[in-house]
């Protein structure tokens, strides 16, 4: 049988590992079209169009990734190394964006980072369940969850002050900072605390006679987990777009200047909410179910997309746009949990991850382009209605169609 997890995780270590990987794992992010428009600029032939295109292109590699990052993690033997092989794959993309030039260069050292950041979401989950187990999963993830948070806050804040005396060239100089930092944590981890079967959603391991794991139709044919994924999908392509909506009518009553910082704030307000919202959802998740919590995600999300039509006025919206930290806060804390309930015993935990990922990154991917299209055809409140109408359809799924996962 597979050695029980350690009763007492390294959870320091697991604190720093979250905080540092926060701004790692995503890449430049935002930052890159800021880098490519206002240091490469037009001469080097870079604009809107080519850098929408590279992100474009970026993140459906990035999209394509996540499944087969959670099968790699679920083979793994030493899941640390593989974070440290990630962090250092992103970082060096992003490095090199000094040195490499023309479209196809960038696109290619873009799209292995971006295939490289999908192994830092299942990797951190595998870690945690098999250092921790089942029954402490919820709080442990709702730990990793708040220390991100507060990692995405910190890093913002920044590369905004620091970008404002030393440039946009600053941001590699933090990312390099943070991935030294998550290397450092991430060696420190003890590969033998981590019980690889319980880390894959296994009793034991498979060559210690137990069952193997479960095949790809033992997925399909897990309805609760295609339900989740619906309801995944639906979650996002109600949330993504909002901040995109609410960047582009502030640049439109404010002006652009202006309305960057504003952006920035509604960014570290809402990572400031999810902090206290991750750990409050992790400690009680066990006693209160994850149905009911995921209820209130959805409806907050509904709440959102109304609010922001009932003023144009900045800090309305910013107000508005803390409330994302409920909703992300709660779905960030819960997701690999209620994936961890529907697979316990399939050995399919890290790839069932990466195909419910893959679904609701496509919902994320369509949110933008259906938002702008109604913002064009019908306005800004007509497009954040729709949105808070696609929320409030996900709640009225999830209620009535998603089982309570936890026992």
């Amino acid at each position: 049988m597979a050695r029980p997890p350690h009763a007492k995780a390294p959870n320091g270590t697991l604190d720093a590992l979250n905080f540092f990987l926060a701004d790692v794992r995503d890449g430049l992010g935002p930052y890159l079209a800021i880098y490519l428009l206002v240091v490469r600029g037009p001469s080097n032939g870079w604009n809107e169009a080519t850098v929408g295109l590279v992100l474009t292109i970026a993140g459906i590699v990035g999209l394509l990734s996540q499944t087969p990052a959670g099968g790699l993690i679920d083979r793994a033997r030493n899941k640390p190394r593989i974070v440290i092989a990630a962090a250092v794959l992103v970082t060096l993309g992003s490095l090199s964006l000094p040195v490499v030039s023309g479209f196809t260069m960038v696109t290619i050292t873009q799209s292995i980072a971006a295939a490289a950041g999908a192994i830092f979401a299942p990797a951190i989950s595998a870690i945690s369940l098999g250092l921790v187990g089942p029954k402490l999963f919820a709080k442990r993830v709702g730990r990793n969850e708040a220390f991100n948070h507060a990692g995405n806050a910190v890093s913002a804040a920044l590369a905004g002050v620091l970008a404002w005396s030393f440039g946009p060239v600053v941001v590699f100089w933090l990312m390099a900072g943070l991935t030294v930092a998550s290397v450092i944590v991430a060696a420190r981890l003890d590969n033998d605390d981590i019980d690889n079967a319980v880390a894959r959603g296994l009793d034991c391991e498979p060559d210690e006679g137990c069952d193997e794991p479960s095949g790809w139709k033992t997925l399909i044919e897990n309805r609760a987990l295609m339900i989740f994924a619906a309801a995944a999908f639906t979650f996002h392509l109600a949330n993504a777009a909002m901040l995109t909506s609410v960047s582009q009518l502030l640049g439109r009553t404010v002006g652009t200047d202006k309305a960057t910082s504003l952006t920035a704030a509604c960014i570290v307000a809402a990572q400031l909410v999810m902090v206290p919202v991750a750990i409050v959802v992790g400690r009680h998740a066990e006693r209160w179910g994850t149905k009911p919590i995921f209820l209130v995600a959805f409806a907050f999300l509904a709440a959102r997309g109304a609010l922001y039509t009932l003023s144009n006025d900045p800090w309305w919206l910013v107000g508005v746009q803390a409330l994302d930290g409920i909703g992300a806060g709660i779905f960030g804390a819960l997701f690999p949990v209620i994936v961890a309930d529907l697979t316990r015993g399939t050995g399919r935990f890290n790839v069932s991850q990466g195909v419910v990922s893959s679904v609701f990154g496509l919902g994320a991917a369509l949110s933008a382009t259906l938002a702008g299209s109604i913002i064009v055809w019908a306005g800004y409140s007509a497009s954040f209605l729709t949105l808070a109408g696609i929320a409030a359809a996900g709640f009225v799924l999830y209620l009535f169609a998603m089982p309570e996962t936890h026992r």
